[in-house]
């Protein structure tokens, strides 16, 4: 049986007659021996492999390229070189695939060059790592909630409703667009208007009643023109709804929730994230194991959306902003987040109680009759990781929301039914992986967090 390089690393014994499969990352050949770097994706780490040319002839380290993929066959050996423990003394080699004028050549490369071969970049250390801990979050997402008694909800990725209120969805359509200028959507393959979804919370609310705790986890879409390094037009939302949980009960699972996905990263991904640390010290200057250390550490600091408002509109920093703040019943921008939580607190800040008419219309009002339930946890560097609110569990009061937003009731009669039979109080929120997936690893941009990317005029691949 083939084996993988972590195998052999993790054995760290001298064996004889290994058979290892691979793509080769450099070459490096002198007049009788050539080294070559091997990496099967198994490992962020390589295996240097040692070729006697006057053994098996220059016409084989002549044709291995970087980015060929090839099959060896050796001896795994202690290495007298400096950067590794064990070698392989190559017995024979044989080209499976060859490379010629491979892009991704051993230097430096910016991750926007790297994002136009977006298929070819798993095979650097830097997307390895991003992609390990990706996969490493996401299966900490599942167990947390397996754990605390969660049903995970699959709910749909076509939808008849908006959840957010805002409009900004992309159409499914069977009808040929360009032939057709005058749409009927009754002859469409559902017979209405059907969208991409923005969230699940709508329907996963619907199960709460029957099944107490559920989470949905899975692709989201939104047609906002938003070109930022912390948007996209297609990313994944985990989305977690509870029977009987008030507000604060809602903050108290959130936080505990985000901290467990951190220290499972911080324990299962050391390799990646000590390589990625040193990249953010290479470039800024500053500890990603110690940021995330801390994060999980420290009890994140809870004020008011109006205590967050005297704070910023009382800062010296509010006239430098690009929108300052002039008053309650503005929304936030990530400016005024990443300074409340950068610059003033110095630590995630979960700010709650915000304006109901910048709210979505299912956030229970609150006794002010001014404010809602609402909350939101930021993060440095980031802002919004976390958005979520005790719902509305009072008919009358959810009709008065949505006539208020001018959302046409016919389409929620599914929804507004379950506060017809057996309402409840109950609360939920909504996380983008990609946004927690940016501040553990580091990444500048939300586009270098999902493997292929989609964004405004872009949708390769």
């Amino acid at each position: 049986m083939i084996k993988t390089i972590n195998d052999l690393l993790l054995d760290s014994r001298e064996k004889n007659d290994i058979e290892i499969c691979g793509w080769v990352k450099t070459k490096r050949a002198s007049r009788n021996i050539c080294f070559i770097m091997i990496n099967d994706g198994s490992t962020l780490n390589d295996l240097q492999c040692v070729i006697n040319v006057d053994e098996l002839g220059t016409n084989i380290s002549d044709s291995i390229n970087t980015g060929a993929s090839v099959k060896i066959n050796g001896n795994l050996i202690n290495s007298k070189g400096n950067e590794q423990n064990l070698e392989l003394k190559v017995k024979s080699i044989d080209i499976i695939g060859g490379s010629i004028n491979y892009p991704i050549q051993p230097k430096n490369h910016s991750l926007e060059f790297l994002r136009d071969i977006s298929h070819l970049r798993f095979r650097t250390r830097t997307f390895y790592s991003v992609f390990k801990i990706r996969s490493t979050i996401s299966y900490a997402i599942h167990k947390f909630f397996r754990d605390n008694n969660f049903i995970y909800l699959n709910t749909p990725i076509l939808t008849s409703n908006d959840a957010e209120g805002a409009g900004e969805m992309f159409t499914v359509t069977s009808i040929d667009l360009l032939n057709n200028k005058n749409i009927d959507f009754k002859d469409d393959f559902f017979g209405q208007k059907v969208n991409l979804t923005v969230s699940g919370q709508l329907e996963a609310e619907t199960g709460i009643f029957g099944l107490n705790r559920v989470y949905t986890f899975g692709p989201t879409f939104r047609a906002e023109n938003s070109n930022t390094t912390r948007h996209l037009a297609e990313f994944w939302m985990v989305e977690p709804e509870m029977a009987f949980f008030d507000l604060e009960a809602d903050i108290v699972l959130a936080e505990n929730f985000v901290k467990y996905i951190i220290t499972s990263v911080l324990d299962q991904c050391k390799p990646e994230l000590e390589f990625l640390n040193a990249l953010c010290v290479k470039k800024d200057n500053y500890s990603l194991i110690d940021k995330l250390t801390n994060t999980v550490n420290e009890k994140f600091e809870q004020i008011s959306y109006t205590e967050a408002i005297n704070i910023l509109s009382n800062c010296k920093k509010n006239s430098e902003f690009r929108y300052p703040v002039t008053g309650w019943g503005i929304d936030l921008q990530t400016e005024h987040e990443r300074y409340l939580t950068e610059s003033y607190f110095k630590k995630p800040v979960i700010i709650t109680d915000y304006p109901k008419d910048i709210k979505a219309f299912y956030m229970r009002l609150n006794d002010d009759n001014k404010t809602v339930a609402a909350m939101d946890i930021l993060f440095p560097g980031i802002g919004e990781v976390i958005g979520g609110s005790q719902r509305e569990e009072r008919l009358d009061y959810l009709m008065n929301a949505i006539k208020e937003k001018s959302i046409n009731p016919d389409y929620l009669k599914w929804y507004l039914e379950t506060r017809q039979f057996g309402t409840i109080i109950h609360s939920g929120f909504g996380m983008g992986l990609e946004r927690i997936v940016q501040f553990i690893t580091g990444m500048d941009n939300i586009r270098d967090t999902i493997p292929f990317p989609r964004f405004p005029n872009h949708c390769e691949f």
